[in-house]
């Protein structure tokens, strides 16, 4: 009995059972914090459940890689050839995205090298200066440009068509990009506008539709919290 209580508690030639479980169960919780304060400070559309999953089962991963390798070189160097196989082909969306992955690949890092005090009071402070600039809204900027998206006939000028209805809805009118539509029957224009104060969006498509012949006419409003 004592044997066998010796090799559970030794099972790995290395590390004791209590440390492997340690790092692990340590691990979970800290990329549990890391995802809790994700889901609680994301805006936008964009918000990915299997994202958040990611970010813990990274934070737990990472932990066991840096069991495993230790301080041995060979070890590390047969890792880095592993990985290196591995193709990711999903686009981060946001970039603050990039900014969780590495937290928790630190915090994963942090655990596995047994620097437990050190982990958790990374994930505190990381998880408060995070809370803290989403709450305040620190850096952020009132946008008042919209996206006017408008649809003319294939033979119309959209400037000189929507010059006027620009004059009296728009301080700023710019265009952006313009494309022929439906085998060139009809144009497409996108443009950024800043609205008057005051002035009503549905106004506006109202008039734009009318000069367009009814055709296509939309306003992105709140375009900075989606992913154009």
């Amino acid at each position: 009995m004592d044997d066998f209580l010796s090799q559970l508690t030794d099972f790995t030639g290395t590390f004791a059972l209590l440390d492997v479980a340690l790092v692990l169960g340590l691990s979970f919780v800290l990329g549990l914090v890391m995802g809790f304060v994700y889901r609680a400070t994301h805006r936008g559309v964009s918000y990915s459940q299997g994202f958040v999953h990611t970010l813990v089962l990274l934070c737990v991963v990472v932990a066991l890689l840096m069991l495993i390798v230790g301080s041995n070189i060979a070890r590390a160097f047969t890792l880095v050839g592993a990985l290196s196989i591995i193709r990711f082909r999903n686009a981060l969306k946001e970039t603050r995205d990039v900014g969780f992955i590495f937290a928790t690949l630190a915090v994963g890092m942090a655990c596995g090298t047994r620097f437990y005090m050190l982990a958790v009071f990374a994930t505190i402070w990381i998880a408060g200066v995070i809370v803290l600039l989403s709450r305040l809204r620190v850096f952020a900027k009132v946008v008042h440009e919209r996206i006017l998206l408008v649809e003319v006939p294939g033979e119309a000028n959209p400037d000189e068509l929507l010059g006027e209805i620009f004059e009296r809805y728009a301080k700023e009118a710019n265009i952006i990009s313009l494309e022929t539509v439906r085998g060139g029957e009809a144009k497409e224009a996108v443009y950024s506008v800043v609205l008057r104060r005051g002035i009503s969006p549905t106004k506006l498509l109202d008039d734009v539709r009318a000069r367009n012949g009814d055709r296509k006419a939309s306003l992105v409003l709140g375009q900075q919290e989606l992913d154009l």
